[in-house]
């Protein structure tokens, strides 16, 4: 999505989401957990095999502890190989491609306690150093059908931290991700675009930005 502003918060979501596309884009920067929350309820599910491919991610800010802190390091997005295959970090690397990083490497207790210390200008660049390092393409998660507030859909189940991110779509190629993180009363939000020829520029940088 490419902002223009903070938009003005209501207080309701749409039940019948047939323009959500359009809502999401007026509401991508100034709308609070609960409407958002409201919202995400509102969209239909999504299928396993929907979910297969490589997506373009971003956060969704709504007052969370975590916002901002994945795009801080360079988030590019996720990866569906298949549904026992999933890369769930992809983060740019210095030429702007997208690399898959461990998840495991997250220490999600201590983020929980004290996540402005993640945010530290130290770690950011330490890990840009490292990154190199630590690639692994290895599979660190699976897809598989949840019920997210009483819905079926597809979700992300981690491998090795406490997290699992339930999807729910907004059309065919734009989706809605509700993390549930071990430790936190609120889910973490976000948006995934999925990735495609069209929409990379060299080196594989999005020419747009991930939400509608």
């Amino acid at each position: 999505m490419t902002a223009t502003g903070p938009a003005t918060p209501t207080t309701t979501a749409p039940h019948a989401p047939t323009d959500a596309a359009d809502w999401l884009r007026a509401h991508r920067w100034g709308t609070t957990a609960a409407v958002a929350g409201e919202f995400t309820d509102s969209l239909p599910p999504v299928s396993v095999d929907a979910m297969l491919g490589r997506w373009h991610g971003a956060g969704w800010h709504t007052g969370h502890p975590w916002d901002g802190l994945l795009e801080a390091y360079g988030w590019y997005g996720k990866e569906f190989l298949d549904p026992d295959r999933v890369r769930p970090l992809l983060f740019r690397d210095a030429a702007g491609d997208p690399q898959p990083v461990p998840p495991g490497l997250a220490p999600v207790g201590l983020i929980n306690r004290v996540p402005d210390v993640a945010r530290h200008a130290v770690l950011v660049t330490s890990f840009r150093l490292v990154r190199p390092l630590i690639r692994s393409g290895r599979s660190a998660g699976r897809l598989r059908m949840v019920e997210h507030h009483g819905t079926p859909t597809a979700a992300l189940v981690y491998d090795s931290v406490p997290i699992i991110d339930a999807f729910r779509r907004v059309d065919d190629d734009l989706v809605v991700g509700s993390a549930d993180i071990r430790g936190q009363r609120s889910p973490l939000l976000f948006v995934l675009r999925r990735s495609t020829a069209s929409q990379r520029g060299p080196h594989g940088r999005p020419l747009d930005a991930v939400a509608p």
